[in-house]
């Protein structure tokens, strides 16, 4: 059975906050807006009111933890909420999305960086205090309205877009994986024309305009190429991951993040690296995995896992490698076989293939 989901609406463009209460007077009179506390004021007041529409913002710190959820809720229910934003990063989006599906109530994300494809999904990561993965989660719809104003996108530190476009680079690969092997997508079916379109789309916007969106981010400026890219990075890779599948880059990513010294790195970087791995484990040609790494370098991404912090590479490699190919891990959507000693020595293959890329260039 192919299977798809989207969000139900989705504005991009400079001022798109200033359209806040005029999109959600449909469904909404008391929204609870979840903001990350970290933005500015001057993010946080430039959400658009509308007669009829009371929004109630509401500045916030944590993580989605169970234990945040429940008191989140709590003060939901308590304010009347009719609707649930999440305004900041990933975080505090997976919280809204929680808190939203916890009161089957709509639920709106606002992203104010574009450093990955989750605001388009369903999927809520949930963890524990010390800051571990607890658990991935589904939400019973996608969002009602994805609001993405590229202004702000823009005026954000770089790094977070970048680290999109490692995320939305490893979209194609996966959801081209998976549909060799036949895997399930992200909702338990197979993947329709549509996503498999999309994250074909998605790979060629992020190559073709990557490099000039971060000069235009680079110059707070949201011109054509920052506004394809975000594009990508957050409508073409959310639906071309959901409805298209996960592989390996994402599973090497798993593993990398059971490294302490890859805590600083942001979710995109280590799937960047992890990207390289699943073009060797799915025989990409060499001039193939040599163009994306020198995409991904110029990028401003890791292309080795010493640029991930870490320093002893042999030290680590049971450690990534355990984790990736856990029973339940998207490693196992590849059309080969996955075991240790095969990952294991693809890892060291993208590294080495990185370390020559960098060598050419310094």
């Amino acid at each position: 059975m192919k299977i798809a989901a989207f969000p139900a609406r989705y504005v991009q463009g400079p001022g798109a906050l200033g359209r806040f209460g005029a999109e959600v007077a449909p469904f909404a009179r008391r929204p609870l807006v979840l903001a990350d506390a970290g933005l500015p004021d001057g993010v946080t007041g430039a959400l658009g009111a509308v007669d009829g529409v009371a929004a109630l913002l509401v500045a916030t710190a944590a993580a989605c933890t169970d234990e945040a959820i429940e008191a989140t809720v709590a003060e939901a229910r308590a304010a009347g909420a009719d609707a649930i934003a999440g305004m900041g990063g990933g975080k505090v989006i997976d919280l809204g999305r929680a808190v939203a599906d916890a009161m089957d109530v709509p639920f709106v994300a606002i992203p104010t960086v574009a450093a990955s494809d989750a605001p388009c999904s369903a999927v809520v990561i949930v963890y524990d205090a010390a800051g571990a993965v607890v658990r991935a989660a589904r939400a019973r719809v996608n969002p009602r309205l994805v609001l993405v104003d590229t202004a702000v996108i823009a005026a954000a530190p770089p790094r977070f877009l970048a680290a999109g476009i490692g995320d939305a680079l490893a979209t194609y690969y996966e959801a081209e994986a998976c549909a060799r092997s036949g895997a399930p997508n992200k909702l338990g079916g197979q993947a329709t024309r549509l996503a498999l379109a999309a994250a074909a789309v998605c790979r060629d916007t992020v190559l073709d305009h990557g490099l000039a969106a971060m000069e235009e981010c680079r110059a707070g400026v949201p011109g054509e190429a920052l506004e394809a890219v975000v594009e990508a990075n957050i409508l073409l890779s959310g639906l071309g991951f959901e409805s298209g599948g996960l592989a390996a880059a994402h599973a090497i990513h798993n593993g990398l993040a059971e490294l302490h010294e890859t805590h600083g790195a942001l979710h995109g970087e280590k799937v960047a690296f992890g990207t390289l791995v699943e073009l060797v484990l799915g025989e990409a040609s060499e001039d193939e995995i040599r163009r994306i790494a020198t995409f991904l370098a110029a990028a401003g991404l890791p292309v080795t896992l010493a640029e991930l912090g870490i320093g002893d590479v042999e030290a680590a490699l049971p450690v990534i490698v355990e984790r990736a190919i856990r029973p339940t891990d998207n490693i196992h959507n590849e059309p080969r076989p996955m075991t240790a000693a095969i990952v294991a020595d693809a890892i060291r293959r993208a590294d080495a293939l990185g370390l020559s890329i960098q060598s050419m260039t310094a």
